[in-house]
């Protein structure tokens, strides 16, 4: 039904015209020496077409306030976050294009809606996954702390012990905060990454230099096989630390003595960068996984590890435009594979 306030203010237009329409018509006619029988059968002519006149206007007018009240019904439903909101109903006309845009409007406001709600979720998993992993070195601290206030505790040789380990967990616990910084920056969108034409084997180079200690201590040598005029649109830093993460990772994961090769390949469609061990290998069950936050394939590898490594340089590589894949066979290998599309 039509509101009542423009049912009223269309009938009183229309009566309004129709007013001013025939009284000066009558007049006029009545000038021009016509008898009343005449005049008032073309008057009542012209109120019988005035009327079916107004009757199909006013069936028009209905119809569009129908479908004005209906539009303004489903954005208070969307307003009240109704669950159910009726599907687009493609119709021709102005009233078509107010449709069209009005669920463009809706379709905009949901996204928005569930772009803030995954932001809400990530922030809420982002805290409890600090809190969680926090939850432990702290509680060795303490113990440690603790002990070594203890005036009645004086082996030395277990003080040292503690207070190495001591510095291991701050040491932990620092790089798991400014990584999850880091990994929520960038899944939330906050890190801007400045892609420039970059040497590639300048970034490789780079990445090799920041591991050198790990590689050095265990007699690991990384190989590199790249071109020298091998350039690509990237993140020169971002990307040096992906690549630092996946040669960190590899060396864990591989005994002494061992090679760690790192190899580029490029077609017309693309850049690709394999970074292959020759350690433990990774299951099956473990590879949909290794990108998760804190997952660990083997804990008794590196235990001041924390398992954020691959999922920061996941995201690292993805911001970039980039896609990171692996393949592992138990106990034989593991390829990490970085690809850029080239544009």
């Amino acid at each position: 039904m039509i509101h009542e306030f423009e049912k009223e203010k269309f009938i009183k237009g229309w009566l309004l015209i129709s007013i001013i329409f025939f009284v000066p018509l009558g007049v006029f006619l009545k000038l021009f020496g016509y008898n009343n029988i005449v005049v008032g059968i073309m008057l009542l002519l012209l109120v019988l077409a005035d009327a079916v006149l107004f009757l199909f206007s006013y069936v028009k007018f209905s119809n569009v306030i129908k479908e004005v009240k209906r539009a303004s019904d489903i954005m208070i439903d969307v307003v009240e976050e109704k669950e159910e909101i009726l599907p687009e109903e493609y119709k021709e006309g102005t009233i078509g294009v107010l449709y069209t845009n009005m669920y463009k409007m809706i379709s905009s406001l949901k996204e928005s809606k569930q772009k803030e709600l995954n932001e809400k979720i990530f922030l809420r998993d982002i805290i409890q996954d600090i809190s969680h992993q926090l939850k432990t070195p702290l509680a060795s601290l303490n113990v440690f702390v603790d002990l070594l206030l203890d005036k009645s505790f004086d082996d030395e040789e277990r003080k040292n012990k503690m207070l190495e380990e001591s510095k291991n967990q701050l040491n932990r616990m620092e790089w798991m905060v400014l990584a999850m910084l880091k990994l929520a920056r960038i899944e939330a969108g906050a890190v801007a990454f400045n892609k420039t034409n970059q040497n590639l084997l300048g970034i490789i180079a780079k990445a090799v230099d920041g591991v050198s200690y790990l590689s050095d201590a265990r007699n690991q040598h990384i190989t590199v096989k790249c071109s020298e005029d091998l350039y690509i649109e990237c993140d020169g830093d971002w990307l040096t630390e992906a690549v630092i993460n996946l040669l960190k990772n590899a060396s864990d994961y591989s005994d002494n003595d061992k090679n760690i090769d790192i190899e580029v390949e490029e077609t017309e469609a693309f850049t690709r960068i394999y970074i292959t061990d020759y350690g433990m290998g990774i299951s099956e069950d473990d590879i949909p996984n290794i990108f998760n936050r804190f997952y660990r394939v083997n804990h008794q590898v590196n235990p001041n590890s924390i398992g954020i490594g691959l999922s920061l340089t996941k995201s690292i590589i993805q911001g970039m435009g980039g896609n990171i894949t692996v393949r592992s066979e138990l106990g034989k290998y593991t390829t990490f594979r970085i690809t850029f599309v080239n544009m």
